[in-house]
């Protein structure tokens, strides 16, 4: 029997769930089960919120997602078209309760369904565009009085070469924020800052291991793109469901799923050149967002370890 499912976010510790359990008292006096994420940014896209993730996967086919209000789910395009692909392919159902959305399946693949989503994702950029414009406004208001804003810089400008240059000699996040004293976030963002963890522009890169050059005859041509198997992060394989390239679908369909906590991944076994075309097909709307590219790196650092010419490559996975 489909079961209603709840799901509530605030934003901060200061802030409750008390006006959506309002909303939503009916269907929890009824027991139907809830999932929350406290103090959980709007920043943050649904697939990626721990709450949310555990309801997708208790949720079964016919199950309807219900809401008290659009921005307790989702409040940017991003979100929206991430969210709706993976809540039809898994045959699940969401419902607002309150405003004008309430009545609507937002899951629902119909033309009409299309167009409400479409217009509420350009409200909702509307929205987040004009309270980018009066924060910059204010932020120059207050620039040309004298005032001085935000926080000190954590690094100066020799350092932030040093970090950088660390990093891409193979230096983990994690120990740049213990040796400049500084959180893991702000490494990462000094990072993106630099363009240190973009994507290559030559991903040949990545099949060539190194980058040097090799001597070969036509016989060990084939060797550069040998069948390896590599284990794709589920974020990734759900970007990759729908892209235009069959030879990436069907190495995905084929694969095997592997649960890891409240994560999964696809264990895939493919020549190393339908991997890197994976890397290629996901890398712009992976960036979008922080576990975007966190995603995005573990999966380009498992196809160039998968690569047997990489001289660091010691495992298939």
């Amino acid at each position: 029997m489909p079961t209603d499912r709840l799901y509530l976010r605030h934003s901060t510790d200061k802030q409750t769930d008390a006006r959506q359990k309002h909303a939503l008292a009916q269907l929890l006096a009824a027991g139907a089960p809830s999932y929350e994420d406290p103090a959980t940014s709007s920043r943050v896209l649904s697939l990626h919120r721990s709450g949310f993730k555990q309801l997708l996967e208790e949720a079964a086919v016919g199950d309807t997602i219900r809401i008290a209000d659009a921005a307790r789910l989702f409040r940017s395009v991003a979100d929206i078209l991430a969210l709706r692909p993976v809540l039809i392919r898994r045959g699940l159902h969401l419902r607002v309760e309150s405003g004008l959305l309430s009545g609507i399946d937002l899951a629902s693949d119909d033309p009409g369904t299309k167009m409400m989503v479409s217009v509420l994702a350009a409200v909702l950029e509307f929205q987040r565009d004009m309270i980018s414009e009066n924060t910059k406004e204010g932020v120059a208001a207050a620039a040309a009085t004298g005032k001085t804003l935000g926080r000190p810089a954590a690094l100066d400008e020799g350092e932030v070469v040093e970090l950088v240059e660390a990093y891409r000699e193979g230096a983990a996040v994690k120990a740049l924020a213990r040796q400049y004293d500084i959180a893991p976030k702000t490494v990462r963002r000094v990072l993106d800052a630099a363009g240190a963890r973009d994507l290559p522009d030559d991903l040949s890169e990545l099949l060539d291991g190194d980058g040097r050059d090799d001597v070969a005859d036509d016989d060990q041509a084939v060797a550069t793109d040998p069948v390896v198997a590599v284990d794709v992060p589920g974020l990734v394989a759900e970007h990759l469901a729908d892209v235009a390239d069959d030879t990436v679908r069907q190495a995905l369909k084929n694969g095997r799923t592997i649960r890891r906590g409240q994560g999964y991944s696809v264990r895939v076994t493919a020549p190393l050149s339908v991997h890197v075309a994976m890397i290629e097909h996901s890398a712009t709307a992976l960036m979008q967002s922080p576990a975007g590219r966190k995603a995005h790196r573990i999966h380009s650092d498992r196809v160039a370890m998968a690569n047997p010419a990489n001289p660091a490559s010691q495992s298939p996975f």
